[in-house]
């Protein structure tokens, strides 16, 4: 459903929201828990900038949000809450909760896809020769 409302208590809500999960989330989330996408480890309803994400990769700093036809009326509070999570570092992805009940393939290939650019972009640190010397 998107990041959710400006939060003064965002671990509370992000609770409440986990169990109230829309039918599209639940089959996303069958999808990604237990590091089945690509050993990716993602969490749910994740507090974030004073919002709730759908779900979260912390290692890959990935925001995976669902939107329903309620988002239609809210593209520009969507925008502006994509931006302050992008403020933290992360990137975010969107989905419509169709694509995941009629084409989870291909929203499990964009979800890898995203993460696999994230590493392109951050290279794995080498290691620093000791004592000014090669390996």
């Amino acid at each position: 459903m998107g990041p959710r409302y400006r939060l003064e208590r965002p671990t509370a809500q992000a609770r409440e929201l986990r169990n109230s999960a829309t039918e599209a989330e639940k089959l996303l989330w069958a999808r990604l828990r237990r590091s089945q996408l690509g050993g990716l480890k993602f969490s749910r309803q994740m507090p974030v900038a004073g919002f709730v994400a759908d779900f979260m990769c912390r290692s890959e700093k990935l925001v995976v949000e669902l939107d329903g036809s309620q988002h239609f009326d809210n593209a520009k509070s969507d925008a502006e809450r994509t931006r302050r999570i992008e403020a933290q570092g992360f990137r975010v992805i969107r989905f419509w909760n169709s694509d995941v009940m009629t084409n989870m393939d291909g929203v499990l290939e964009a979800i890898l896809a995203a993460a696999e650019k994230r590493r392109e972009r951050e290279p794995t640190p080498q290691p620093h020769p000791v004592n000014g010397r090669g390996s």
